[in-house]
Parts: structure tokens; C-alpha cells; sequence
């Protein structure tokens, strides 16, 4: 129905109509998504009407009052109201969105180290119930809570139909709470923060049967949160002519590992960039 309908409408221009801006065409002034809205034509003759999603095509007489639905008008955006009789006469009009009622709200990333500066990032767009972007200025409220307690609270108007953030993540590791609120209307994300990189790197170890066993303490970023299992220590032992190095994964909150080496060495370890304490092991 749309294709042939604007097909027809070229066809009337072509044939030699002239489409001119007509004053006899009273097109509505403040339109609104989702509600009825009248159109009225001085003249008789065949009403068009395109929008974004609808278009229309009826024979109207003199003064006739052109209803036109709350579902014709769901589409925010520009419509064209053509009436063509000896000639053709065309007249435009725009429908705003409604009142928002849903937020499509986009964080990043889904999992942060704590600790970091600006590390946490979100966007806010209000869209109506019939899925219209709505660019008008809005004020969106972002809060960031953990642990049951407010991290920040910031509010930020709608540019251009968006609203946004920046924070740095918290000191402790465990979910990250955001919501973008808007009057009534509230959005929510998690944001997984983890534990930073090792800090204070611990090390003891004894000598046994097949040579020297290496462990750390329980290894702790520098806010004191357990780092993941899976985390790589590398433990090294020198004795002076021979190096022996071995990657260990920590598990439970401890990395260990089995030295084959004999005589006295110096063990040292590492994770990341962290060095830990040198252990001499006669």
C-alpha cells in the first residue's frame, strides 16, 4: 500500500499538478505521539497523507474534519499531508515523541579492576512506549552503589538525546550497582569489579624429599582483595651457575610450587610487575 501510494502521488505531479503549499490545508501545530489529532481541507478532493509509518488515501469534501488516530500517529517525525483536486496542494507537519518511559542505557566495561581512575563508563537514551527516540532535553540521574552504600550520584541532562557518565571504580572488589533514573523510569547495570594486580607479594618455603617447596601468603592486591584463582606467580631460584623457574596458578588464595634444586639458593618471586621477598634456602 505504501509503495503504490507514493507511486500514484509521482504520478499526479508528473501528469502535471502543481504541488504547491496550501493555506486551505490546516495541519496540526503541536503534535504528540500516541494521541488523535484533526486535519481540515477548505477544498474537496483526495486526501494523502505519508508519515514514517503510516500513509492514507481517502476523498474528502469541503470542510470535512480529516481524523486522524492515536495509532496513525505512534511515529514521532515529519508528515506530508498532499489534497489534490484541479491542483494539488500540500502542507507538513511534525509529531514529537511522548513522554519517555524507557531507557536504553549501555555501561562499559562489564568487569573493572578496583582501584583504576576513570575506568567506568555509561550512556543513557530515553525512548517513549512507542519506541521513539526522544532528543528533547532530559535529566537523567546516574547513582553507583556497592555493599548497600552510595558510591556517587551524578546528574547529567540529555544532549542531543543522550545522557553520560565517567567514574573510577571502588576500593573493594564484588558487584558495582549504576542506575540511570529519569522521573519514574529506572535502568540498571552491574559492573563486576575484581581485584587489582598483587601487591606485597609474600613468599616462605622449605627444603623436602625432591628438593624445595615454594609458596606465597595469601596473595592481596593493594586494597586487600583476594586476586583470582588462576593468577600467575613465577617463582625463580638461583644458585650462583643455574636459574630454575617455575609459573604457578594461585589456588584458594595461595600460588605453589616444587623446586628441583639442590645446595643453597636465592628463591625469589614475581606476579605482573610485583616482585615479592628474596628467600634463602640453604
Amino acid at each position: 500500500m505504501s509503495a503504490r501510494l507514493v507511486g500514484l502521488i509521482g504520478i499526479v505531479c508528473l501528469a502535471g499538478f502543481a504541488l504547491a503549499q496550501g493555506g486551505d490545508i490546516r495541519v496540526p501545530t503541536s503534535a504528540v505521539a500516541g494521541q488523535a489529532a484533526t486535519i481540515s481541507a477548505a477544498d474537496s478532493g483526495t486526501f494523502y497523507l505519508l508519515g514514517p509509518s503510516v500513509t492514507l488515501k481517502k476523498d474528502v469534501k469541503s470542510g470535512e474534519a480529516i481524523q486522524l488516530s492515536a495509532k496513525e500517529l505512534q511515529s514521532a517525525g515529519r508528515y506530508l499531508v498532499i489534497l489534490c483536486a484541479d491542483s494539488c496542494r500540500s502542507a507538513e507537519f511534525f509529531v514529537a515523541p511522548a513522554k519517555p518511559v524507557n531507557i536504553t542505557f549501555l555501561v562499559h566495561p562489564s568487569r573493572a579492576p578496583v582501584g583504576l581512575n576513570n575506568v567506568i563508563s555509561g550512556v543513557a537514551m530515553p525512548f517513549d512506549e512507542f519506541h521513539n527516540f526522544v532528543a528533547t532535553p532530559e535529566k537523567v540521574n546516574f547513582q553507583l552503589s556497592a555493599g548497600g552504600k552510595t558510591l556517587m550520584s551524578h546528574e547529567s541532562p540529555t544532549q542531543f538525546g543522550a545522557a553520560w557518565f565517567r567514574a573510577s571504580s571502588g576500593r573493594t572488589a564484588g558487584p558495582l550497582q549504576i542506575d540511570a533514573s529519569m522521573n519514574d523510569v529506572t535502568a540498571r547495570r552491574i559492573v563486576q569489579q575484581v581485584a587489582s594486580e598483587p601487591c606485597n607479594l609474600r613468599i616462605k618455603g622449605q627444603r623436602d624429599a625432591k628438593g624445595i617447596v615454594v609458596e606465597t601468603d595469601p596473595v592481596r592486591d593493594c586494597a586487600g582483595n583476594p586476586v583470582p584463582d588462576g593468577t600467575i606467580v613465577t617463582f625463580t631460584a638461583k644458585d650462583g651457575k643455574d636459574t630454575d623457574t617455575v609459573d604457578a596458578p594461585v589456588k584458594k588464595g595461595i600460588a605453589r610450587a616444587q623446586l628441583t634444586t639442590a645446595g643453597p639458593v636465592v628463591v625469589s618471586a614475581a606476579s605482573g610487575v610485583v616482585m615479592g621477598n628474596e628467600l634463602r634456602v640453604q
